[in-house]
């Protein structure tokens, strides 16, 4: 018996219908594509949006006179205003400079952050320079442990620590008086220590470490440039 003959038609007709495939799997992909990017763009304004709604929130949580408020960039060479959408310059700090109703300068609030026990840990710290002392604090975000780490939120008594923690200059004003540091719980002796919550050391100390890293670089470079902040631009 003798074999089939092949059929060209067959082969033509298979290799059209796997790249008809291919353009239709192409298309759907595509497709994905346009609608993430366009779903991505279409969230990015919102989700900006309720950060910054957040971020003064907690900012004047920790100056409650406050009504208004406005950024500068804080570097060695001075303060510089930031204007909406501006990008900040390299190895500047960020600082919320915090006004009342009557335009008058409440207080400061800057960022810091420091690893904890299992990331970051940043915090906003609100500074009076009047005091030369921070007298605020609020956690920003973190992955600490719950019911543990997560303390820094709740704990009244970590709370105090920030009432009134002396960040006072030096004679030189190049550095902190004294480096702002959390200590073992129960065994602060000095307003610039901090008492550590017992069971969430690590915690703590990631507070303090980040707090005094972000002071001792800022408050020195800040001091002699407050006349530019005392009233609103």
């Amino acid at each position: 018996m003798s074999e089939p003959l092949p059929n060209p038609g067959a082969e033509t007709t298979a290799t059209t219908t796997s790249w008809r495939l291919i353009a239709a799997l192409g298309g759907v992909a595509l497709l994905c594509g346009v609608l993430i990017v366009t779903a991505f763009q279409s969230t990015l304004d919102p989700i900006a949006k309720n950060r910054r709604i957040a971020l003064e929130r907690s900012i004047f949580s920790l100056i409650p006179e406050g009504v208004s408020l406005h950024i500068y960039a804080v570097s060695a060479q001075g303060t510089t205003l930031l204007r909406p959408g501006q990008a900040m310059p390299k190895e500047a700090q960020r600082v919320y400079a915090v006004y009342d109703a009557h335009r008058h300068l409440r207080g400061l609030v800057a960022e810091a952050g420091a690893v904890g026990y299992a990331d970051v840990v940043r915090v906003l710290y609100a500074y009076d320079p009047h005091q030369q002392a921070i007298v605020g604090f609020a956690v920003g975000a973190h992955r600490e442990t719950p019911g543990i780490g997560d303390k820094i939120r709740t704990d009244a008594d970590f709370q105090k620590n920030f009432v009134a923690l002396d960040a006072r200059l030096d004679a030189s004003g190049q550095a902190l008086a004294h480096p702002i540091r959390t200590v073992k719980h129960g065994s602060k002796r000095n307003p610039w220590e901090i008492d550590a919550i017992s069971g969430a050391t690590i915690t703590s100390r990631a507070v303090g470490r980040g707090i005094n890293d972000s002071a001792s670089t800022l408050l020195p470079r800040l001091h002699p440039h407050l006349n530019n902040l005392e009233s609103p631009p």
